[in-house]
């Protein structure tokens, strides 16, 4: 326990320094995600939207999950060829796992896989380093590499841009695979654990270090239906619980990135722990996929009061009804 405290005060020490080594000047970055779904006609669309990104210059990219429908079969060979256009990015790619990558492969069009077994391969595929996907890579603290108690759980990680941290959790769609049966909802509270004590951990980062607001980025669309915040068979209830109370006490810029629903939105739709209220520090963006393969480019202003700025990339040319 004595050197799990002493390893943490001198990571915390470490990210003081590297925070007052940052600049506090404006960047971008790019969220996308939910794509491609029908294959192979959309990889031509997928491709001129890398092109399209890469063009921008971001300084990174996150992808927040599901890499193909959940129709589509959950084969190690497709994983390889999602990794593959995730190098294709010039900037670094930040990758949070989607539901229908491993906890919808039990469907038969699906190809009738294990999950378990799918994410494990998942893991192994996209997360055997702590450095990012992309052509240029950047490094990650992984949560596996920090907390012996959650070693599995390398998807789990955060990085820093100009005093902003950003961080990466595996929530998934389908309830959070808090469903189906007895196994699945094992596996949800194991890594429901994990998350609740990155989250903590990451607040307890930005409330002892100089930092200027932070960006969490995941699959689910936690937001879809009230009952999701209350409801004991929600497999989000624990994580927006918990995200409301560090929110309210941060009371500095919060940023939620996640797909799942397939629509643009930009809204304030996380409520205060009694439910009466809306946190007006944390904005939400859900990003765009399936039929449309767009992104959204995210600007961030250190300077000013409400730092996030949201221009869509919208390709005429990838439009289905333009």
């Amino acid at each position: 326990m004595k050197l799990h405290i002493a390893f943490l005060l001198a990571l915390l020490t470490s990210i003081s320094t590297s925070l007052n080594a940052q600049s506090s000047s404006a960047f971008k970055f790019v969220a996308l995600g939910d794509m491609p779904y029908n294959i192979p006609s959309d990889y031509q669309r997928y491709e001129r939207l890398i092109s399209a990104i890469n063009q921008t210059n971001p300084s990174f990219s996150i992808f927040v999950g599901d890499t193909k429908s959940g129709s589509t079969p959950c084969s190690d060979e497709y994983n390889q060829k999602v990794k593959n256009y995730f190098n294709q990015f010039s900037a670094p790619l930040i990758y949070s796992i989607g539901d229908n990558e491993w906890t919808d492969c039990h469907r038969p069009l699906a190809g009738s896989y294990d999950p378990i077994e799918r994410l494990e391969s998942v893991r192994a595929t996209f997360f055997n380093s702590s450095k990012s996907l992309g052509k240029k890579q950047i490094d990650l603290v992984r949560q596996a590499d920090i907390d012996s108690q959650f070693i599995k759980y390398v998807e789990n990680s955060y990085w820093l841009k100009n005093k902003f941290i950003f961080v990466n959790l595996h929530i998934p769609g389908s309830n959070n695979n808090y469903e189906r049966n007895e196994s699945a909802k094992a596996e949800y509270q194991d890594r429901n654990r994990a998350n609740i004590s990155w989250i903590n951990h990451i607040f307890s980062i930005a409330k002892s270090s100089d930092i200027d607001g932070i960006v969490l980025a995941y699959q689910a669309d936690m937001f879809y239906h009230p009952s999701q915040a209350t409801s004991p068979e929600s497999g989000y209830r624990d994580t927006l619980v918990v995200l409301s109370q560090k929110a309210s006490e941060f009371k500095k810029p919060i940023l939620l990135i996640h797909g799942d629903s397939h629509r643009l939105i930009i809204d304030q739709p996380l409520k205060t722990a009694d439910q009466k209220g809306y946190l007006e520090n944390v904005i939400r963006l859900e990003v765009m996929g399936a039929e449309q393969i767009q992104a959204v480019e995210i600007q961030v202003n250190p300077q000013s009061a409400q730092p996030f700025g949201f221009k869509p990339i919208i390709l005429r040319e990838n439009m289905l009804n333009p």
